[in-house]
């Protein structure tokens, strides 16, 4: 028989009838991690799951795809203490690659594949970045670079399908614009790069999906106009009194645009990072952090969706490849509540302007600047090196259970209604009003952002929807300073660096104890949504019969 759609109630919220729209979850289609090798560890393998199963993930971008310990491309035999000799030919390795990569698909997601960092063997400047000494220079020779990603590509073709491949995305390189730390070329040399890559790519099916430039942040001054940055213009920005009255616009999406549509390249997506800080070089060579108000990334994906719609290719997607409310993997902002607030508010806002907005990243199993020091260091991710969920593991779980229709959006937060089964599903917050327009910011120190703590008032949130299946229940989930907020039990403990088993399991119980209500429509199918939320309070509403 027919598969037909459940009966659907009709709808109305404060007395009006709802007008359902999609609500795409850009917040769950990717999420980052650190390097690929990081992805063989078993501890990052179930936090992924994890993040999979509960979290809706469904690609993962990380860095150094070819870098020397995934053993990719070989120039030479290589040994322990026997012979060693230079092949006359490289050869290409993937067992490494296919045990991450098996990994991710049998945990029902998906690479979001950046293609990079250079092989030693080809790299013109090699340990430019990182402890783990990553190459991040244009290859000796651009032939050998695009018969590695040849070879790379119709190694996954034949491995895992040609219709599975097609679903991928392939990101050229990482944040080029970084000179000389993630790039220590040109601005045309990464575009020469961006062309061979794309072109080796396509010629083994032009149905695969290439992009880039994934450059870093958007900046208010011309340092990155020529060939390399300009320190020497920044003073400006550096001396602002306003910087939220600056003009700030992308790195290098313009001119790709206009380097690919000279030539006939395929932009099938553009990507850029936009983390809402930045730091500007004054004079003398002292920096300045400068921290943008509180909505720069809607300003910022909503000047990109305008450029691509206007540009020679308006139907190429949008994926911001890194996000969060920082670019340091030692911001103890990343750990708090704070954080968790931030980051709903910014993605309920950006829901619509970008295909996707990847939070960067999912685990604290992350060594770009060394493992970190103690279980809270402010590393970006949801969860800790042990696995314990933080606040913005539970703010993105709250996101994923929103449905997929879109009733009503207030600046409080969301009502959804899901397509598949009719269930409701919500999300509200308080982003206090004694923020104003400030973002949360950046400290080095968990104490130091305690500050934000008392920041307030309370917000009351009321909704009568009516139209709401007969006695139907609801599950009401908050997380908010007293209920949730690992970083700070362990604060209280003490802030040891090293946990022992027993308070290990107690700060995971602490985490996962969010305040935890049920809601019940009325018998003639209204149910009243009530809330009380405490200054940096995420609440969700999710209809469990």
């Amino acid at each position: 028989m027919p598969r037909t759609e459940p009966a659907r109630l009709r709808l109305s919220i404060d007395g009006q009838t709802c007008p359902e729209i999609a609500l795409p979850h850009v917040w769950n289609l990717c999420l980052g991690a650190g390097r690929a090798n990081e992805a063989l560890r078993a501890d990052w393998q179930e936090q992924f799951r994890e993040a999979v199963d509960v979290l809706g993930a469904r690609y993962v971008r990380f860095h150094g795809l070819f870098h020397d310990d995934m053993f990719v491309y070989r120039a030479r035999y290589g040994s322990g203490f026997g012979p060693d000799h230079e092949l006359a030919e490289p050869v290409y390795t993937f067992s490494y690659i296919d045990k991450v990569f098996d990994a991710i698909l049998r945990a029902g997601a998906r690479p979001f594949v950046e293609l990079g960092f250079m092989p030693r063997e080809l790299a013109t400047q090699t340990e430019t970045l990182f402890w783990w000494k990553a190459h991040c220079s244009p290859p000796k020779d651009m032939s050998r670079w695009a018969g590695l990603i040849t070879a790379t590509v119709e190694h996954w073709v034949e491995r895992y399908g040609r219709d599975e491949v097609r679903q991928w995305r392939f990101e050229v390189w990482n944040e080029p614009n970084l000179v000389p730390h993630f790039w220590t070329g040109t601005r045309t040399e990464y575009f020469e790069l961006y062309e061979a890559t794309v072109l080796a790519v396509r010629a083994v099916d032009p149905g695969l999906k290439v992009g880039g430039p994934s450059t870093s942040v958007f900046v208010p001054d011309k340092r990155y106009a020529g060939e390399v940055e300009d320190r020497a213009v920044q003073q400006a920005t550096a001396e602002a009194e306003d910087v939220d009255a600056l003009d700030w616009g992308p790195v290098w999406i313009e001119e790709l645009i206009e380097w690919c549509a000279a030539r006939g390249l395929p932009v099938d997506f553009l990507s850029t990072h936009v983390y809402p800080t930045d730091f500007a070089f004054g004079a003398g060579g002292t920096t300045r952090h400068i921290l943008r108000h509180v909505d720069a990334t809607r300003d910022d994906l909503s000047l990109l969706k305008k450029l691509i719609a206007e540009s020679p290719f308006p139907d190429a997607e949008l994926h911001i490849t890194e996000w969060s409310s920082s670019p340091s993997s030692r911001d103890s902002m990343h750990d708090t509540v704070f954080a968790a607030t931030y980051i709903v508010r910014a993605f309920l806002r950006c829901a619509f302007l970008a295909d996707s907005i990847s939070y960067w990243t999912f685990t604290d199993v992350f060594e770009e600047g060394g493992a970190g020091i103690g279980p809270f260091h402010g590393g970006f991710g949801l969860v800790n090196e042990q696995g314990i969920h933080k606040p913005t593991f539970h703010a993105l779980a709250m996101l994923s259970h929103l449905g997929d229709h879109l009733l009503m959006s207030t600046d409080d937060g969301v009502i959804t209604r899901h397509g598949a089964t009719g269930a409701l599903a919500a999300v509200f917050f308080n982003y206090p009003a004694d923020m104003g327009t400030r973002a949360v910011g950046s400290e080095i120190t968990y104490e130091a952002t305690r500050a934000l703590a008392s920041a307030g008032p309370n917000r009351r949130i009321h909704h009568v929807i009516d139209g709401v299946s007969p006695g139907a229940s609801f599950r009401v989930e908050s997380l908010d300073w007293d209920h949730g907020n690992v970083a700070e039990a362990w604060h209280q403990m003490g802030a040891p660096v090293n946990l022992t088993p027993a308070q290990t399991a107690g700060l995971a119980r602490v985490a996962d104890a969010l305040r935890v209500e049920t809601l019940t429509a009325s018998a003639s199918g209204t149910l009243e949504i009530d809330l009380d939320l405490p200054g940096w309070a995420v609440t969700s509403i999710v209809q469990i019969s």
